[in-house]
C-alpha cells in the first residue's frame, strides 16, 4: 500500500485523519506518517482492506 493509496482509502471511507486512527487502532501521528510516505506495515493495509469491504473490528 503506498500512502496515495493509503489516502484514497481514507478519503473513499470519508474518515479524517483522527477518525482513521481510531478506526485501525492507531495514533493520528502515525496516519499522519503514512500519508507523507512512511511504510506502511502489512497488517495495516490488511485491516484498511476490512475496513473497505464492511468488515468490523474484532474488540
Amino acid at each position: 500500500m503506498t500512502a496515495a493509496s493509503f489516502t484514497a482509502w481514507r478519503e473513499r471511507l470519508g474518515l479524517n485523519r483522527s477518525e482513521a486512527a481510531r478506526a485501525l487502532g492507531l495514533s493520528r501521528n502515525s496516519i499522519q506518517n503514512y500519508e507523507e510516505g512512511r511504510a506502511i506495515p502489512l497488517y495495516v493495509a490488511l485491516a484498511c482492506a476490512a475496513l473497505a469491504h464492511g468488515i468490523p473490528p474484532i474488540r
